[in-house]
């Protein structure tokens, strides 16, 4: 495992993953982990990822571009594993391999032949990963999962009911989807960091190990960091939530041009906020020196400074606010990120020449290390593109 590292390669150079996840959880970590080098085989049944065809279609079926975004740089093999051939190969692959990681649930992948033990006996030594809906010591274990069914368990859905002002009458209390799939990336990234820290205990140790990573409870902890709020005490002294992201008006302010986030974050930043948009008289007043002042009126601050920003462009918003150092930044359209100025001079996005698509845009690992540059992205492959460098046999 990892021979060739530390001689100039890849930071995963040397590792090799045997992927049979699908959909987005699972190949966002592997995703992650083949961008620093690793090499990951994306075992696809055949008909390949559901996710190849999420989505708008490409100029190729089973090209989507959400399977760009989350299979660069994977190679792709086709098998059906009820077929003892294709089995074989598998088991060939397995022995070989560093990682074997799937979201097959267990019952499934233990009629295959591929459960722990049976995969154990291939390579002692294996780091065997399995992503989960639910953790496997509770009552939901072996319950399907999705982005949609982990938001509604976690509380997530409760989130956009509650930024209403008290007793309003009008709020939308109905539940709501976060509009991302917030929960498989989320366990993703949990996902690649108990890949990243089991290869370092096999690295100390010499010891592969069963590793489960639970969709439920990785994005529930996520959640809970800020939200568990008051009901993190024994006894719980309020509801959970925290006020400060679940406040009405702690929202983009309307510009005479657009919108703008204005945050102003140390409470001496609220009266500066309205003097610097206009309104000098109100913001000395000999109240605001009163911190406790600041946080009672603060619905009265933030009217004032959506009174104030709607009279003004965005850019004339910014240049007074950056000025004095009031974080602020315009509302960017989800259509104009790509040609944000600070993310193209950084070169975040990334064209790429396609085999089949054409140029497609990329986006860079955002993580920055000062001993290594990763080199140009990988290519999505297409199903089974790969096919001829396994079956052999």
């Amino acid at each position: 495992m990892m021979a060739g590292c530390g001689d100039g390669g890849k930071m995963l150079e040397g590792v090799r993953i045997i992927d049979m996840t699908s959909v987005v959880f699972g190949p966002y970590a592997t995703q992650m982990l083949a961008d620093l080098g690793a090499e990951v085989i994306k075992v696809e049944a055949p008909g390949g990822d559901v996710f190849r065809y999420a989505a708008r279609p490409a100029a190729t079926p089973g090209m989507s571009p959400g399977f760009h975004a989350l299979n660069r740089g994977k190679k792709s093999l086709v098998l059906d594993l009820k077929q003892a051939g294709d089995a074989d190969i598998l088991r060939d692959l397995i022995a070989a391999g560093d990682v074997f990681i799937h979201n097959v649930r267990a019952g499934a992948i233990e009629r295959l032949g591929f459960g722990y033990e049976a995969v154990k006996a291939l390579k002692a030594d294996i780091l065997y990963v399995h992503c989960v809906g639910f953790g496997s010591d509770g009552p939901y274990a072996g319950l399907q999962a999705y982005d949609d069914i982990i938001q509604a368990a976690s509380g997530a859905t409760t989130l956009l009911p509650r930024v209403k002002r008290a007793g309003e009458d009008g709020a939308d209390k109905r539940p709501r989807y976060i509009p991302s799939l917030i929960a498989d990336k989320v366990a993703g990234l949990h996902a690649a960091q108990a890949v990243l820290a089991g290869i370092i205990h096999h690295m100390r140790t010499g010891a592969g190990q069963f590793i489960e990573v639970p969709m439920f409870e990785a994005f529930t902890s996520f959640l809970l960091k800020e939200h568990l709020d008051a009901r993190s005490f024994d006894p719980a002294d309020g509801d959970a939530g925290y006020s400060r992201q679940i406040d009405p008006d702690r929202q983009p302010f309307a510009t005479r041009d657009g919108w703008i986030s204005i945050v102003p974050y140390v409470l001496a930043h609220f009266p500066l906020t309205i003097k610097l948009l206009g309104d000098a008289a109100f913001a000395d007043e000999e109240r605001w020196q009163d911190p406790k002042a600041i946080i009672a009126a603060s619905t009265e601050l933030y009217a004032k400074i959506a009174a104030l920003a709607a009279h003004k462009t965005t850019a004339e918003c910014l240049d007074v606010l950056r000025a004095a150092n009031i974080p602020c930044h315009a509302v960017t359209d989800l259509d104009d990120v790509i040609d944000d100025p600070h993310l193209r001079e950084t070169g975040f996005f990334e064209p790429l020449d396609h085999s089949s698509e054409g140029r497609v845009f990329q986006m860079r690992d955002p993580v920055r290390f000062g001993d290594w540059e990763q080199g140009p992205l990988g290519a999505a492959p297409l199903l089974g593109e790969h096919d001829k460098d396994f079956k052999k046999r």
